[in-house]
């Protein structure tokens, strides 16, 4: 019951077990003995606060990018870079206090110092199309407003929910998902 912890060799279905990890396992992860499975995983929700991360430290810029990267992946935060903005970064979170966990985590565990800066952003759709031309060109056109998640999927970022319903209107064949689970396969 959470009391003590102690050296196992087997596990079955509903233990909670901790492992090391170096960096390979993440939130959602399954472990099996070899089979293969398939099913919906842990979705990512669009987050409800946006910032951009700077980097106060540029001599500490591998520090910072492999200490966002790992703290994302275990599910702190969610990141999504914007390649057309000089591979600005942008943290979305559900709550404020994760930025200063994640300031904090940074400096302590990777040595890496940042600071966010507000951003006014709405809302995260992730965006996807049978008609790759239109999904191409709303790319091109909105190119400022478009970010890559950690799966390098494209991410409309919306400034208002005004906006979003005019972007709809304006690209009918895109769907705009507010979770990342919008591909996966049952």
């Amino acid at each position: 019951m959470a009391q003590k912890k102690s050296v196992i060799d087997d596990a079955f279905p509903g233990d909670v077990v901790g492992l090391y990890d170096s960096g390979t396992f993440k939130i959602g992860d399954t472990l099996t003995e070899g089979e293969s499975m398939t099913y919906l995983g842990i979705p990512s929700f669009s987050p409800e606060i946006f910032r951009e991360l700077i980097n106060t430290d540029p001599m500490k810029s591998k520090q910072l990018e492999k200490g966002i990267q790992q703290l994302t992946d275990e599910g702190v935060a969610q990141l999504f870079v914007q390649p057309t903005l000089g591979n600005k970064k942008i943290v979305g979170t559900v709550g404020e206090l994760q930025f200063e966990v994640i300031q904090y985590r940074l400096k302590n565990e990777y040595k890496a110092s940042c600071e966010f800066r507000r951003i006014n952003l709405h809302k995260a759709c992730w965006i996807t199309s049978t008609n790759k031309e239109q999904l191409a060109t709303m790319i091109r056109r909105k190119s400022q407003y478009i970010a890559k998640d950690k799966d390098d999927n494209p991410v409309f970022l919306a400034q208002s929910a005004y906006i979003l319903q005019a972007t709809k209107g304006e690209y009918p064949d895109i769907e705009f998902h507010v979770t990342s689970e919008f591909n996966a396969v049952v």
